[in-house]
């Protein structure tokens, strides 16, 4: 008797499930059942394949119940989400796929693209720009061939994919690209920080800064120590720096015997290496930018803004390179090609031989001369200056702020700094702060009658056009960030540093190596990091998960490589000849620009060296910055100490 109720339960329950499946069956169908695959598949990486459920009431009636997909004879179960059935699935060979559940069934012919094939864009742009010394280029083919490469694997005849993939330059890339509202903002804030500039320039300000600061230059050492005071003042964009740290020290450099080689090499050391770790200056939009896209890429709960706070400990080499310029100045010592150059400007009677032929463009001075007749006053670039920072750091505590966190005292105040910093909007900060420096400095130099409001508006918009290469640099850069997330080239990157058993220890410094080599042969700091940062920083992070190492560990890496990629192309932009600022440097202090750089070149190779044996490597072990830097610092002193040699006679009185 047991048996048979056992058996008729048993009976029941099978015949329940299986009238209940059969009304399931029926919900599904052609009608009311949408297929969506990705729009791009790659090989051997897990996609989702989503059935759009288009009926309410099925969605109603199955909400959060399991039901059983089969795709390709595999079943797969999942639960209706926002009315739709999402499954993970890996496509790993060519094939018709069907998928079927209850009565709906659909077969669509599958051609992934090979995942070795996403590193073809990225590498192509690569080797381009080291062949032809130019970024545009080589970032516009990138996308061209990514792109081409997936509408053939879509389907279309090879000449047919290329022309598809042309014309999808424009009208997905890099439209999809400036569609971002992060992307935009970036672009306002350079174009009106770079206005500033043009308009403190012209209305005296940046003059008074510089006729203020070089009053103290009376020796070849404090000369010296003026030049690296100013570079550091006039931080916030490189060319400018270069530009009126070079014009204006040029003479009094020659009074004072400092060889032009020593000017150009202060000048180079102050420009971009400054520029790159102040975090209000023409190029801090677009780091945020690539530091943000690799944010995104990875869904990981930060901001840019706090990343980038955070790599600043990890940036050795451009705060090394101005320990070292100060160092060899103060103990007034040289070695290498640089000592034999500052003998020979100690010795020169006249400096006439020391003038070359090249000059800067007109259209670069003009951007940073002030009109002739213009009171310099300094005050009118100062307070521009200190609205910007003020109000960035304003605007970011204001959109970050939380009370919660501020009277949690368990944390301390730079826990909460961090924290406050970290939650803010970075874009509308900068956003903010800018417009309030452009503003205020337009109302000194029109309250001042300094400029008419037109020649105002002209110098505002010969700011704005001076920053049109850097967005074309941004733009097309978004557009190679695009492709390799389309293509999934993190994935096939990671894959090969865990297959090669890399430690995630050692991705830091072999970023920063790669990223110097790269920014030395194009010549472009800019590009190298557009090239770079969508690539490694996923990559990086993904190595440092497989490891399993915990999140607050793979963080401190992510920051470090977020750091090497940035400093390591500012190494090789200071070594490299085609180099932009490198050039400017030569032309604003009127070296001959090999000299300058085969002068500078040792002296960026001894910093780089350090920064990578003290710095990043031991930090990548774990080893605190706070130790790393005065150590660092120490070395250098012990090479200058060691390796410098006087420099003969000094010609002023003072020190």
């Amino acid at each position: 008797m047991r048996n048979f109720l056992s058996l008729l339960l048993l009976f029941l329950a099978i015949f329940f499930s299986v009238s209940s499946q059969a009304k399931n069956d029926e919900l599904f169908n052609k009608e009311n059942i949408e297929l969506e695959l990705p729009e791009i598949i790659v090989k051997n990486v897990e996609q989702d394949i989503v059935l759009k459920i288009l009926d309410k009431d099925v969605v109603k009636k199955l909400i959060d119940k399991e039901v059983k997909v089969a795709i390709s004879g595999e079943i797969f179960s999942a639960k209706i989400r926002n009315g739709s059935l999402t499954i993970p699935y890996i496509f790993d060979e060519n094939e018709t796929l069907t998928i079927s559940v209850g009565n709906f069934s659909e077969s669509v012919p599958i051609t992934p693209i090979p995942l070795w094939l996403s590193i073809i864009p990225p590498l192509v742009a690569i080797l381009i720009a080291l062949t032809i010394r130019e970024v545009y280029s080589a970032l516009f083919v990138g996308v061209w061939v990514g792109a081409g490469i997936i509408y053939y694997y879509k389907g279309s005849m090879f000449i047919v994919a290329i022309f598809q993939g042309f014309l999808a330059i424009l009208d997905t890339y890099i439209i999809e690209s400036l569609n971002n509202s992060g992307h935009l903002a970036i672009i306002l804030f350079s174009m009106i920080i770079a206005g500033t500039v043009s308009l403190i320039s012209k209305n005296g300000g940046m003059k008074g800064v510089v006729n203020r600061i070089s009053r103290f230059a009376t020796s070849p050492r404090s000369g010296s120590l003026v030049t690296w005071a100013m570079g550091i003042v006039i931080f916030f964009d490189d060319y400018a720096n270069t530009l009126v740290v070079g014009n204006t020290m040029r003479p009094l450099a020659d009074k004072l015997k400092i060889s032009r080689e020593k000017l150009s090499y202060i000048i180079d050391s102050t420009a971009a290496p400054v520029a790159s770790v102040a975090f209000v200056t023409t190029w801090i939009g677009a780091e945020l930018s690539y530091i943000q896209d690799g944010i995104n890429s990875l869904n990981l709960n930060e901001s840019a803004y706090g990343v980038f706070f955070n790599s600043l400990l990890y940036s050795y080499y451009p705060f090394f390179t101005l320990a070292f310029v100060v160092i060899i100045i103060w103990k007034k010592v040289d070695y290498g090609p640089m000592l034999k150059a500052e003998r020979k400007a100690r010795s020169q009677i006249s400096t006439d031989k020391l003038s070359i032929d090249e000059k800067v463009s007109k259209d670069l001075m003009d951007e940073v001369t002030a009109k002739e007749g213009v009171a310099a006053r300094s005050f009118n670039a100062i307070i521009p200056v200190l609205v910007i920072i003020v109000g960035t750091l304003t605007a970011l505590l204001y959109s970050g702020w939380n009370q919660e966190v501020w009277n949690n005292n368990s944390i301390g105040f730079f826990e909460k700094l961090s924290d406050t910093v970290g939650n803010a909007d970075s874009y509308t900060a900068l956003l903010w702060a800018s417009l309030g420096s452009l503003f205020v400095a337009i109302i000194l130099t029109l309250s001042q009658r300094l400029l008419s409001l037109m020649e105002v508006i002209e110098s505002v918009i010969q700011g704005f056009k001076s920053m049109l290469p850097a967005i074309m640099i941004l733009t097309l850069a978004w557009s190679v960030a695009l492709i390799t997330e389309h293509m999934h080239t993190a994935d096939f990157i990671s894959g090969l540093l865990i297959e090669a058993s890399l430690s995630p220890y050692l991705v830091p410094v072999i970023t920063f190596i790669i990223a110097a080599l790269v920014s030395f042969s194009t010549g472009s700091s800019w590009g190298t990091m557009a090239i770079l940062y969508p690539l490694i920083l996923p990559s990086g992070w993904l190595v440092a998960q497989n490891a399993g190492l915990d999140y607050e560990t793979s963080m401190s890496i992510f920051h470090n490589i977020a750091a090497a990629v940035l400093t390591g192309s500012v190494l090789g932009d200071h070594c490299s000849p085609i180099s932009d600022t490198t050039i400017l440097s030569s032309l604003a202090s009127s070296c001959p620009h090999i000299e300058h750089v085969r002068t500078q070149l040792p002296y960026a190779l001894t910093t780089g060296a350090v920064a990578i044996f003290i710095g990043t490597i031991p930090a990548s072990f774990g080893i605190s910055p706070w130790i790393l830097f005065p150590l660092g610092i120490i070395s250098l002193y012990a090479i200058i100490y060691v390796f410098g040699k006087k420099t003969d006679v000094e010609v002023a009185t003072g020190s």
